[in-house]
């Protein structure tokens, strides 16, 4: 079975970093966009960072230009998303999913509907 394996979350202050990861099996990345997702209460759920891995593109959310990155270790089969700068509107469950249509981020927002793949969300929270 194909999935998804989130690692890491939890609480920290506003300015703080995390580093996520989110770690494939039962398929390689290198022909996969890997995109993480937040769902926060009460909203709906947003892409905020992909990569393609077909050819390294990229996406990040207005929202997180800047303060976010998102990178590949395909020996690892791996995707790790660094978060810096966090700020109390960052807190919501997030998400790692995978989709294999899309092969590249340029002028590509990604939709939740379009992953084939989802991981286990995991909580963040930014305290102010």
């Amino acid at each position: 079975m194909s999935s998804c394996r989130r690692l890491g979350g939890g609480l920290v202050q506003a300015g703080g970093s995390l580093r996520l990861s989110c770690a494939a099996s039962g398929f390689t990345i290198d022909d996969y966009a890997i995109g993480w997702f937040r769902q926060a209460p009460g909203k709906e759920r947003e892409g905020v960072s992909c990569i393609a891995n077909t050819d390294g593109s990229t996406y990040y959310a207005d929202s997180v230009k800047g303060r976010f990155t998102i990178s590949s270790n395909n020996a690892k089969n791996t995707v790790y998303p660094q978060m810096n700068s966090l700020k109390p509107e960052d807190t919501a469950v997030y998400y790692c999913a995978a989709s294999g249509r899309l092969l590249t981020m340029v002028d590509v927002v990604p939709d939740p509907y379009g992953m084939d793949y989802w991981g286990k969300g995991t909580q963040v929270t930014v305290s102010s």
